[in-house]
């Protein structure tokens, strides 16, 4: 009977510390409650309760959700009834408060996200709904996570997923959109018109001005030539009568020098008296008398009377 009351107790033992036992996954925590209250809560890892005064009543999950808000009929500001949905993505910050604030915290969100997402759409018209779903989007959030926050819920994001007007709608939003094409293109083309135009006209407006601006440089190119050429002219001609004046001065200066010498007054005499003789036979062609001097013989008289009547002649 001890034996067998022995075994009991060992049993027993096992059995409570087998049930005392609690290992709790990564990133998930367990609420504990002793005696039908909340005790402590049990992270990842091994843990130990008490078996029959403590138990876990809940296990919540710190991954991030993804929850599905069903689409539902939303009316805009310009009175356009509209199916809009959406995800949520959340995750839990405080398993007590998602333990106990709220019965069911994913249908809580749902609702609130739903009950949110109407009144944002119902604020907008119905073009800003499609243009503006990031703003959308971060209304619906920052009005969720400040509902929401005291069910230890952390509402990450909020993304719409399907905006869908009547039909009706989306055949006048394609016309209105194919009309705005045709408006942008008849535009564009318009502008690509008068942007060629433009060019155009300053082309030839360059062309024009380019053109006048070479004939003023031909002109003025033509003008510094004929300056040139003339100053050029001008220098040779003074230079040409330079060197004639040089000439004739050393050619009187040799004439001079000569002349000095006993050859060169011969020859100056005989010059003279030749040029006499010559002026004499054109006096004679000249008149039919002629007055002679008794010095004829005198070379000095010969070359004067030479020299005034190659005057004479050169004054008639």
């Amino acid at each position: 009977m001890l034996l067998i009351a022995s075994g009991g107790i060992a049993l027993f033992i096992l059995v409570t510390l087998w049930l005392g036992i609690s290992i709790v996954p990564q990133k998930q925590e367990f609420i504990v409650e002793r005696l039908g209250k909340y005790h402590r809560t049990l992270t990842a890892g091994l843990n130990i309760i008490i078996p029959v005064v403590d138990r876990i009543a809940y296990k919540q999950s710190l991954k991030e959700f993804a929850i599905e808000v069903p689409p539902q009929e939303v009316i805009t500001k310009d009175n356009i009834t509209v199916s809009v949905g959406g995800n949520l993505y959340v995750s839990i910050t405080d398993s007590v408060s998602a333990s106990y604030n709220v019965a069911n915290w994913r249908y809580a969100v749902e609702q609130l996200a739903q009950s949110v997402m109407r009144a944002e759409v119902g604020k907008l018209q119905l073009d800003d709904t499609f243009s503006n779903r990031s703003e959308l989007n971060s209304a619906i959030v920052h009005a969720v996570s400040e509902r929401s926050s005291g069910w230890g819920v952390f509402l990450r994001s909020y993304e719409l997923a399907a905006v869908e007007p009547p039909a009706s709608i989306k055949e006048s939003m394609e016309r209105t959109m194919k009309a705005e094409r045709l408006k942008r293109a008849s535009i564009l083309e318009a502008e690509g018109k008068k942007a060629s135009e433009i060019l155009e006209a300053e082309g030839k407006k360059e062309a024009v001005v380019l053109e006048a601006q070479a004939k003023k440089e031909a002109k003025v190119l033509a003008a510094q030539g004929q300056k040139e050429e003339e100053i050029l002219h001008a220098q040779g001609q003074a230079a040409a009568i330079e060197a004639i004046a040089a000439a004739d001065a050393n050619s009187l200066k040799m004439v001079g020098a000569q002349l000095e010498t006993e050859n060169g007054k011969n020859a100056r005499d005989y010059d003279l008296a030749k040029r006499a003789i010559d002026a004499k036979q054109a006096l004679a062609k000249e008149s039919t008398v002629m007055l002679l001097t008794d010095k004829q013989t005198d070379p000095a008289e010969t070359v004067a009377t030479a020299m005034a009547v190659s005057t004479a002649l050169a004054t008639k």
